[in-house]
C-alpha cells in the first residue's frame, strides 16, 4: 500500500511539474494534454487517471507555484535586514521567476481557466497585498520610507503594478523581457517611497548587486 501511494504521488508530481515547465514557457492555451503526454512518454489516458481534465491540472500547477512563492517570500522576509533590503530580495526572486515566464500566462488563465484565476486572485489580493502593506509599515517605522504616504492607496497600487506587465496591451508594445520590466517597475515604486535615509539604502543595495553580477 505504501509503495502504491508513493508511485501515485510520484506520477502525479511528475505530470504536474512537466506541465508547469511547458505552461511557463509557452503559456496555458498553447499547451495541450497530448503534448504533455507525449513529452512524458505516457498516454493521455494515463494523465486522466491523475487529473480529471486540463482545468484541474492548471489549478494544481497554480497552487504549487503560489505555495512555493509564499514559502520563498516568508524566507526572504525573515532574513531581510530592513524594508529596502526586503524589496531587493523580492526583485531577485521576481527576476528568477519571470526570466523564462510567458507573458501571456495570466491573460490565458483569466480568459480560459477561471477557477485557477480565482485562486491566483485570492493570492494577489490577500497574501501579496498583506506582504506589501507590512513592508511599507516596516519601512516607515525604520525611517526608510516617508511617513506622509497613504499606505492603503500605495499598497493597492503596488499590487496592481505587479500584474500590469502581463496585460497584452502592455507587453506586446514593450521590447524588454518580463523580468526586466518587473525590476524597473519595482525600483520606480521603491524610489517613490523612500526617505533620504532610505535612498542611501537603495544605492547601497544596488552597488552590492552590481558587485555580485
Amino acid at each position: 500500500m505504501h509503495r502504491f501511494m508513493s508511485e501515485l504521488l510520484d506520477t502525479t508530481e511528475r505530470i504536474r511539474q512537466y506541465a508547469h515547465d511547458l505552461f511557463m514557457q509557452y503559456g496555458l492555451k498553447n499547451v495541450s494534454m497530448d503534448e504533455i503526454a507525449k513529452g512524458l512518454g505516457i498516454s493521455k489516458k494515463t494523465i486522466y487517471q491523475y487529473y480529471t481534465d486540463k482545468d484541474q491540472l492548471v489549478e494544481e500547477v497554480v497552487k504549487s507555484v503560489i505555495n512555493e512563492n509564499q514559502q520563498n517570500c516568508e524566507f526572504d522576509r525573515s532574513r531581510a535586514k530592513d524594508a529596502v533590503h526586503e524589496e531587493f530580495l523580492a526583485i531577485d526572486r521576481m527576476m528568477e521567476m519571470f526570466h523564462s515566464m510567458n507573458p501571456s500566462l495570466l491573460y490565458d488563465m483569466q480568459k480560459n481557466y477561471p477557477s485557477a484565476f480565482k485562486i491566483f486572485l485570492a493570492h494577489k489580493n490577500d497574501y501579496i497585498y498583506g506582504v506589501i502593506k507590512a513592508n511599507i509599515i516596516r519601512g516607515i517605522k525604520e525611517g526608510l520610507f516617508r511617513d506622509d504616504i497613504n499606505i492603503e492607496v500605495l499598497t493597492k497600487y503596488r499590487v496592481e503594478s505587479i500584474v500590469l506587465p502581463f496585460n497584452p496591451d502592455f507587453h506586446n508594445k514593450t521590447k524588454s523581457s518580463l523580468a526586466i520590466i518587473e525590476e524597473e517597475i519595482t525600483l520606480h515604486f521603491l524610489y517613490g517611497l523612500v526617505s533620504q535615509k532610505g535612498y542611501k539604502q537603495i544605492i547601497k543595495y544596488k552597488e552590492k548587486r552590481q558587485i555580485k553580477k
